[in-house]
């Protein structure tokens, strides 16, 4: 598990470096600067929560099935937020519409809360050594 962890974080890191660098150097002439602004912002989560990954294989206190479930709601609320709001930045440059589907975004910012609320109940219920 802390294998799959670490690669899963490690990946998300660096798509989130190389989305970064796409939206400062690709994107400039393209989209507008609210555009811009709110890419970055799906990078910088995304960047966020790969350092959590990376840091929750090294949490010896949190069980393996807690690490699974933390693992399964970041991931997936990371594709959500951030990777909606990559489309919803980058709208006008596509012909799919993905003001259609904005709704994601806010369901994968709460499976990131949830992620972040299960770790703390966790935190929470561990006995004092």
């Amino acid at each position: 598990m802390n294998k799959k962890l670490l690669i899963t974080g490690t990946s998300m890191g660096l798509l989130a470096v190389i989305l970064g660098a796409f939206a400062a150097h690709g994107l400039e002439k393209s989209i507008d600067s609210n555009a811009i602004e709110s890419f970055k912002t799906g990078v910088r989560y995304q960047i966020y929560h790969g350092f959590l990954l990376l840091i929750l294989a090294y949490l010896p206190k949190l069980s393996l099935k807690t690490k699974k479930i933390i693992l399964l709601l970041v991931v997936a609320g990371t594709v959500l937020f951030s990777g909606s709001i990559y489309g919803l930045a980058t709208n006008t440059l596509t012909s799919f519409n993905f003001k259609q589907i904005a709704i994601v975004t806010p369901i994968g910012g709460m499976l990131l809360i949830i992620a972040w609320t299960v770790m703390l109940l966790k935190f929470i219920s561990l006995k004092e050594d």
